[in-house]
């Protein structure tokens, strides 16, 4: 977790970027418009065009006050 003066970031990994973003919000019990979301990496296909050969990674930003 990183903290800035005003913001607090949070990474977080799943399967796909859809998956990161609901994991997120529901740990942090917010909502999306409470929020600032990143996306640092798509997930990875793997053989065959499998899901989750690499997972997505997303940063989440909020406000102290949030």
């Amino acid at each position: 977790m990183a903290k800035n003066s005003d913001k607090i970031e949070l990474e977080f990994e799943a399967k796909t970027t859809k998956e990161a973003i609901a994991m997120a919000l529901k740990q942090l019990n917010l909502t999306r418009d409470d929020v600032e979301i990143k996306i640092l990496r798509e997930e990875r296909k793997g053989l065959f065009g499998m899901e989750g050969a690499e997972p997505a990674k997303i940063k989440v930003i909020l406000n102290k006050n949030t």
